[in-house]
């Protein structure tokens, strides 16, 4: 990857699905809030997967919640 100084230097990246998996992976009481907090954030979107409908809502209470109108 490029770097500031315009050099390339060989670098470690990953996407974020194998971000995911290194959280899953890590054995340490302080991943636990991360993990479950994974594991609710998945949940809600298989529900939203079933019915689109909350997937609305949620956006809804987003936009609101970044002070915008809600018209």
């Amino acid at each position: 990857m490029p770097a500031d100084d315009g050099k390339c230097y060989l670098t470690d990246v990953a996407n974020a699905e194998t971000l995911l998996r290194l959280v899953q992976s890590v054995p340490s009481p302080r991943a636990e809030p991360i993990k479950l907090w994974l594991a609710k954030v998945g949940y809600e979107r298989m529900q939203e997967m079933s019915d689109p409908a909350l997937a609305l809502e949620r956006a809804r209470t987003t936009w609101q919640q970044h002070g915008r109108s809600e018209k």
